[in-house]
C-alpha cells in the first residue's frame, strides 16, 4: 500500500474555554484510545507506508486524505476547543481507507470517521464496516443524486460532498458549437480530420482493457445499463442489462464506428488527454480531474453534456464523496455530532469545493459557484446521471464489460455475441 511517508510533528493546542491556540512538538501517538481530557487538542498524523493502520490516541479519530486532511483539522481544531475532546485527523492514500477500515475497525484500531466515495459502500456495509447516518432535517439540503448514491438497502451511510462525473470537452476553436448527437459530434470530428486540422475525431479512451466507466453514456443512450433497479431505486443485482436490446444495439454501434475508423481501442487516457490538449482532436470525454490540464494548455473550453448515440439520454456513472461514521467507533454521539453539525455545514463544503473545484453535493453551495460554466457543465449532466452501482456485483462487470467493448472494436466476432458472451460470464460470477 501507498501511503506518505512521513510524520507531521504539529500539534495544534486548543484550551476548551476559548483561549489561545499554542503549538508544540507530538510525540508519535499510541495505538490506544486516550480518555476525554479537559481541553480539546487537535492533531494531523500521516502515517507511514508500511503496516497496519494503529488508531491514534484521541477521543475523535478523523481518516483523510492529504488533498482533504487541512481543511478537515481546521474544523476538527474549532470542535476540540468546543467539546472539549482529543481530535487526530490520520492521513491516508485516498485507496487505502477502505480496506483498513474493514481489517482494523473491528480490531478496535481505526477510527470513528473517513472520508470516502459512495461506490465503497458494498464492500463496508456488507461487512459490517459503516454506520446508517440519521440527516434528518439535512436530507433535503443535497441533490438527490447524491443521497440516492450514499444509500444503501434504504439507509443512508454518508454526508455526500462532492459529485464527480465525466462529460464532453470540446474545443470551440476546432468545434464551436456544440454537437446534438453523437453521429453529428463525429461527422464533425472525422470532417476536420480530413481537413488535417485533426487527427483524432474523438480522444476517447479505451485501453488494454476496454473502459466501461467513459463508453457507460453511450450505452445508456441506448436504453441499456449495467443493473435494473427495485422498487425502492437500489440497484438489482439480478437484473443485469449489459445485453438488453438497447445494450445489443449499443454493441452493434461499435463495430460500426469502428468500421468507420471513428474509435480506436488503441486510445489510452495518455493518448486521449495529449490529443485533445495538444488541438488534435476537437472533444474529448473525460471528468474533471482533466480541467486544469486543459487549460493550461491553452485550450479555449466548453464542457457540455455527451449527446445521445441512440436517441435517450446520455446518463454517466456519478460518483459521489462523503463522510461516513464506522460503525466501530468508539464514541457515536460524538462521531455524529462533528459529522453532521460541523462537517455538514454550508462553509465546509465550500472550503472543500475551492479545493477540488468539484460539483457540490449542497445545493445551496452549487447555487454558489454555479456561475462557473466549467462546474455547470458537470453538474448539469450528473443531475441526468446515475450513481456507480455500489453494490458486491459490480466488481463481477468491469473486466468482462470492457473486454467485450474492446474485442467489438478489434473486430474479433459477431458484437451482439461478444456482449451477449459477457454477460452470460458476469452472471455466471454473481450467482444470476
Amino acid at each position: 500500500m501507498r501511503r506518505n511517508a512521513l510524520v507531521l510533528g504539529l500539534t495544534l493546542l486548543l484550551a476548551a474555554c476559548g483561549g489561545s491556540p499554542a503549538q508544540q512538538a507530538d510525540p508519535a501517538p499510541s495505538p490506544s484510545a486516550a480518555a476525554p481530557t479537559a481541553s480539546g487538542q487537535a492533531t494531523t498524523i500521516v502515517e507511514p507506508t508500511e503496516g497496519p493502520i494503529k488508531r491514534a490516541a484521541a477521543d475523535l479519530v478523523i481518516w483523510a486524505d492529504d488533498t482533504r486532511s487541512p481543511i478537515i483539522l481546521k474544523i476538527a481544531e474549532r470542535f476540540a476547543a468546543e467539546k472539549g475532546v482529543k481530535v487526530a485527523v490520520q492521513q491516508l492514500e485516498f485507496g487505502d481507507i477502505r480496506d483498513n477500515l474493514v481489517t482494523q475497525g473491528p480490531a478496535g484500531e481505526g477510527p470513528d470517521v473517513i472520508i470516502g466515495a459512495h461506490d465503497w459502500l458494498g464492500k463496508l456495509v456488507t461487512n459490517g464496516a459503516v454506520a446508517p447516518l440519521e440527516l434528518g432535517d439535512k436530507l433535503g439540503q443535497f441533490k438527490d443524486v447524491a443521497v440516492k448514491a450514499f444509500s444503501y438497502d434504504g439507509q443512508v451511510y454518508g454526508l455526500p460532498y462532492a459529485i464527480e462525473n465525466i462529460a464532453l470537452f470540446r474545443n470551440t476553436d476546432l468545434a464551436p458549437e456544440a454537437p446534438k448527437t453523437f453521429d453529428e459530434l463525429l461527422k464533425a470530428g472525422q470532417d476536420l480530420v480530413k481537413a488535417k486540422k485533426a487527427e483524432l475525431p474523438i480522444a476517447l479512451q479505451v485501453g488494454p482493457e476496454g473502459d466501461p466507466y467513459h463508453f457507460y453514456p453511450l450505452a445508456t443512450s441506448f436504453g441499456s445499463g449495467v443493473f435494473g433497479v427495485k422498487p425502492d431505486g437500489s440497484y438489482d443485482p439480478a437484473r443485469l442489462l449489459i445485453d438488453n436490446e438497447g445494450g445489443l444495439a449499443f454493441a452493434k454501434a461499435l463495430d460500426r464506428w469502428r468500421k468507420a475508423k471513428a474509435l480506436s481501442a488503441d486510445i489510452t487516457y495518455d493518448i486521449a488527454k495529449e490529443a485533445f490538449n495538444t488541438g488534435k482532436a476537437p472533444f474529448q470525454i473525460t471528468g474533471p480531474w482533466n480541467t486544469d490540464d486543459a487549460v493550461k494548455a491553452g485550450i479555449k473550453l466548453a464542457v457540455d453534456p455527451i449527446p445521445s448515440a441512440g436517441g435517450q439520454a446520455a446518463a454517466p456513472f456519478v460518483g459521489v464523496q462523503g463522510f461516513m461514521i464506522s460503525a466501530n467507533a468508539k464514541n457515536k454521539l460524538v462521531a455524529n455530532d462533528f459529522v453532521l453539525n460541523y462537517l455538514g455545514t454550508p462553509e465546509v463544503s465550500k472550503e472543500l469545493y475551492d479545493t477540488g473545484k468539484r460539483p457540490p453535493a449542497m445545493t445551496a453551495v452549487y447555487d454558489q459557484v454555479k456561475g462557473d460554466p466549467i462546474i455547470a457543465g458537470f453538474a448539469a449532466v450528473g443531475d441526468i446521471g446515475q450513481p456507480l452501482p455500489s453494490i458486491p456485483a459490480m466488481d463481477a462487470v468491469w473486466t468482462e464489460y470492457g473486454h467485450a467493448e474492446r474485442d467489438i472494436l478489434l473486430g474479433k466476432g459477431d458484437p451482439a455475441k461478444l456482449m451477449q458472451q459477457a454477460a452470460a460470464k458476469i452472471r455466471d460470477k454473481i450467482g444470476g
